[in-house]
């Protein structure tokens, strides 16, 4: 079952990239954000509240918060660096620098968690960066995505992204899977609005169109439902398993950035994309 969750993360993390590049358009990342984390909160405590697991919170040990709390600050920041890298780049190129945070993630996983690399991993690996190398090949430069800010912003996003599943890994157990969820999501949102707020963007709030508002709450439903099958997930599987399967959510945002955006992949890319992909499967 927890593979089936993991292979549900993938599906609506891969719509959610295409959602929150509609939703910020001419909206500011952080405010997208923040907003976005709102709609996150109130669907993972939804969930909280139908399976009953609200009360257990009065039994959540100091060392279990201790690792919830630093798992949704390390969500918040990889959220921040994210949406922004998407703002100034195209999904092709951001998409695949963040999933590469696979790589970190099970050599995180290795050291800490004492989850074993086999040989197939390391040729997972190694396919998984080579083929995101070929990915970020050259392409026609536009206004949007000119300079390299945000591949630094991509980069800071996938590394963030690695310390989330791990302090989530440590921080799920003993947890029910959709209160660990909501607590973290909790923390992310002080996160995002605190950062909304010291940056003086709150105004900028009342300036959402209301087509891109739409998008941003259609993102942030995906984004809570993909939580919640990844740290159900996470909570019955190994890390090392469960981050290279939702990690496959970049064909399905590819696909839709085609749809939606007519991004399309160079030969190279389309190499790299197989290379990514391949080296995933062999992961499992």
């Amino acid at each position: 079952m927890w593979i089936l969750f993991a292979v549900s993360s993938a599906f609506f993390a891969g719509i959610t990239a295409v959602l929150a590049k509609c939703g910020i358009q001419k909206t500011d990342s952080d405010v997208a954000t923040a907003i976005r984390t709102i709609v996150v909160l109130v669907f993972s405590w939804l969930m909280v509240f139908l399976v009953g697991s609200a009360p257990q919170i009065a039994d959540i040990s100091a060392y279990t918060w201790t690792f919830l709390i630093l798992s949704g600050l390390a969500t918040g920041a990889s959220w921040l660096c994210y949406f922004r890298a998407l703002q100034l780049g195209d999904i092709n190129k951001v998409v695949p620098i963040d999933k590469c945070s696979t790589v970190l993630t099970v050599l995180l996983a290795f050291v800490l968690l004492k989850e074993p690399i086999h040989l197939w991993k390391l040729v997972g690996l190694v396919a998984i960066a080579g083929g995101t190398l070929l990915m970020l090949q050259k392409k026609e430069q536009t206004a949007q995505t000119a300079g390299y800010s945000w591949l630094v912003y991509a980069v800071l996003s996938a590394v963030f992204a690695s310390l989330t599943a791990i302090f989530g890994k440590i921080g799920i157990t003993g947890v029910e899977s959709n209160l660990g969820t909501a607590l973290r999501t909790g923390v992310v949102l002080l996160m995002a609005w605190l950062v909304v707020f010291v940056k003086g963007k709150q105004g900028s709030v009342r300036q959402i169109p209301g087509k891109e508002f739409g998008f941003l709450v259609l993102s942030g439903i995906a984004t809570g439902a993909s939580w919640l099958c990844y740290y159900k997930a996470l909570q019955d599987g190994l890390a090392s398993v469960v981050v290279p399967i939702d990690k496959l959510s970049i064909l399905v945002t590819i696909a839709f950035s085609y749809v939606v955006f007519r991004e399309k992949l160079s030969k190279k890319a389309g190499i790299g994309l197989l290379c990514v992909v391949a080296g995933t499967l062999l992961m499992l």
